[in-house]
């Protein structure tokens, strides 16, 4: 045992310093980046490195898209490939036993914003915000002090207006350039499977934020830009500029529509508007594509160029997501419990790998073609290699139909498509020496996860695991059910009992337990089997991160190759790198075809070729099932799936202490640990509740404390 432990300590460190040398010369390429960003409004960038480097990039192959090709968009798909194989070093890592690091809290993680637009923010996070900012201010004051100071009587009058007239045009321009920084990160965060986030140890759905932020000042910064330039057309008598579209230029009617389609998808944003009408805001974001599109046709490929790699990213992300979402998965069996929860258990493959916390998006078109909706999957990957489980609370429309349509006794079958799993890349909370989980209602469902996670590395690799206290709040006695999903149906040893587990259970709205209502004990729906079904598996199978790394590399120099001919062949005999004779909205449009064709071609071939594989273990699989004894696709059951008197099961129930009529003193509760040496504090739930956790935490009354918030209400 002893030489079994060496060597995987010693694989474990190998792989690590190597994500350390990749995540390195990932950061020296980004600083390189946000250093071209700093510098890009000077006049060093633009009267000597610009032409320096348009000189040696500027080809009868490119033209004047090369030196944006090079130093904008080059860099970040490099930073985007290295993520590719961080992440899936990471997965290796995983796969060995991930020791129990000590895992210190550093300042800059500690929230020191609770409350106020910007929600919950870390040291770190408020840092770069501030940075970013910096940089738009410094950027917008550099393009103003140049453009303003040639500005003067004479010129402006020369032009035949007035002063002020000449710099309201430049100050439009300038904040249009501004914009486009905004515009160049904005759409990373809502790549679901980026390569990106993950060497920042973030996953898409906690920087939904960071998203909602760029998004307001980009949309601030654009409306200014149109605004700007229609009080100055309107003030010089030039109103019909509006309406202009030059073959060669800047098109002014795209700008508008780009700009349009852009407002009406910011004011649904408005948080009444998105919590009540979630329909309305979730169509109407579809006219991000109406935004990008016309913004291309607005200022031209050449200028795209600056701000595409986070839409290429994002845009190949989407494409994958749409070739998984279009094959059905088998549903194996749903579990309703009686508080109006359900539990839908699906068929993985055995080569999916995925952490806690990971979410998954279902659809079911039965209920709705369009809408998807995600959810924290609950179960483990690697105590049930070959499940994979959701809980749903039946609240809103959609979810409420499923719930009805599952309780009807005659149900023998759902398709469901799903997008996903979605998930960190790494579990840093095994490095705690006590975890403190803190739940309001369906908040619970992550932390199911991790509890079946730290079963698994102390009943498999007998590790040592951290003490985990689970404070979860509920508002009826029907939904302590949902403490019966922690235990997995099947994989649980006996040993559970090594795990220090303490589950602090209060019921809000009841002072004592009410008696048992027979007509809401849990069922159990089985679901026959379909031959067109397929397990949940990744989009590119086992090896998804090498593929999709392999995928962004060849999709970016396919449309190099493509690209080059079409300019070399067809745009500078008519154009001769000119860029004053061939239309810059053909030129556009030929880009956009091009890229999409480019991702399309490769994107689809890796996921045929994985398909195939898939199919093969999907067999297997389905001829295990057809083998195996299971219960009536009709028949409902009241806890047949678990032996209530088993050890596991008496051992969870001794651990539980239920709490009714009052609500739980989470200061208190808290700071109990404030003697512990690591202690890390996971909250999901309302708002106010992860508001008075992350207050608790930032306080200074507890050093030792790390705060995560894990929120999917975007």
């Amino acid at each position: 045992m002893a030489p079994e432990m060496v060597r995987r300590s010693s694989s474990l460190e190998k792989f690590r310093r190597l994500q350390s040398a990749i995540r390195l010369l990932a950061f020296v390429v980004f600083l390189g980046s946000i250093f071209i960003w700093i510098m890009k409004p000077t006049n060093t960038f633009y009267l000597k490195w610009s032409a320096a480097i348009e000189s040696q990039t500027r080809s009868t192959y490119f033209g004047s898209l090369g030196e944006n090709l090079l130093i904008f968009c080059f860099p970040v798909l490099f930073i985007a490939v290295l993520g590719c194989v961080h992440v899936h070093i990471s997965k290796k890592t995983n796969s060995i036993n991930p020791e129990s690091i000590k895992y210190k809290n550093p300042i800059w993680k500690r929230p020191v914003l609770v409350k106020g637009p910007l929600g919950i923010v870390s040291a770190i996070e408020l840092i770069f915000f501030l940075m970013f900012v910096a940089l738009l201010v410094w950027s917008l004051s550099s393009y103003l002090k140049s453009g303003f100071s040639q500005i003067n009587k004479q010129s402006a009058a020369k032009a035949g207006e007035k002063v002020w007239q000449e710099k309201l045009k430049t100050a439009a321009l300038m904040i249009g350039l501004v914009g486009n920084i905004c515009l160049a990160f904005l759409f990373f965060p809502v790549a679901r499977g980026s390569s990106v986030l993950p060497l920042l140890d973030l996953t898409s759905e906690s920087c939904i934020k960071y998203h909602i932020w760029i998004g307001h000042i980009v949309m601030t910064l654009f409306t200014l830009h149109g605004a700007f330039y229609v009080i100055y057309w309107a003030s010089t008598h030039q109103i019909s500029e509006m309406l202009k579209w030059d073959e060669i230029g800047v098109s002014n009617l795209a700008g508008e529509i780009s700009l349009l389609g852009g407002l009406l998808l910011w004011v649904v944003t408005v948080p009444r508007i998105r919590r009540k009408a979630f329909e309305v805001f979730f169509y109407t974001h579809y006219l991000y594509i109406v935004f990008f599109v016309f913004f291309v046709f607005h200022v031209g490929i050449d200028n795209t160029i600056i701000v595409l790699p986070s839409f290429y990213l994002f845009l190949l992300d989407r494409f994958l997501r749409l070739l998984q979402s279009r094959r059905h998965v088998r549903l194996l069996s749903a579990r309703l419990l009686p508080c109006d929860y359900l539990e839908l258990n699906f068929s993985k493959s055995h080569g999916l790998s995925y952490n806690p916390t990971s979410v998954i998006f279902i659809n079911v078109p039965s209920i709705s073609h369009l809408q998807w909706h995600p959810f924290t999957v609950t179960s483990n990957g690697k105590l049930e290699p070959e499940k994979l489980s959701v809980v749903i609370k039946s609240e809103g429309s959609w979810s409420q139909k499923l719930y009805q349509r599952l309780s009807s006794s005659s149900i023998d079958r759902l398709d469901v498509s799903v997008e996903g799993p979605y998930g960190p890349a790494s579990t840093n909370y095994l490095r705690y020496d006590t975890l403190v989980m803190v739940s309001g209602g369906s908040g619970i469902t992550p932390f199911i996860s991790i509890i079946r996670e730290i079963i698994y590395q102390s009943t498999t690799f007998r590790c040592k695991t951290p003490k985990v206290k689970l404070i979860c709040s509920f508002k009826n006695s029907s939904s302590l059910s949902m403490l019966d999903l922690i235990l997995p149906l099947s994989g649980t040893s006996s040993e559970i009992s090594n795990i220090q587990l303490k589950i602090e259970a209060f019921v809000t709205r009841e002072k004592e337990p009410k008696p048992h209502n027979p007509n809401h004990f849990l069922r159990t729906i089985w679901f026959k089997p379909h031959p067109t079904d397929a397990p949940i598996s990744a989009a590119l199978g086992p090896n998804h991160w090498l593929w999709l790394g392999a995928v962004i590399s060849s999709s970016f120099i396919l449309y190099l190759i493509i690209i080059g001919f079409i300019n070399r062949y067809y745009i500078y005999p008519i154009d001769h790198n000119t860029d004053k004779k061939f239309s810059h909205s053909l030129k556009s449009f030929l880009n956009m075809l091009v890229i999409c064709l480019a991702i399309g071609v490769t994107a689809s071939a890796a996921f045929l070729w994985n398909k195939k594989q898939n199919a093969k273990e999907a067999k297997k699989i389905q001829n295990i099932e057809g083998s195996t004894p299971t219960v009536s696709p009709a028949s409902m059951t009241f806890n047949a799936d678990r032996e209530l008197e088993s050890l596991p099961y008496q051992t969870f129930v001794q651990a539980t202490n239920i709490h009714y009529g009052e609500r739980p003193d989470l200061k208190r509760m808290i700071l109990e640990l404030k003697d512990e040496s690591s202690v890390g504090i996971l909250v999901a739930g309302p708002r106010k509740m992860r508001q008075e956790v992350a207050a608790i935490c930032s306080s200074g009354l507890a050093k030792n404390m790390h705060f995560e918030s894990i929120s999917f209400s975007w």
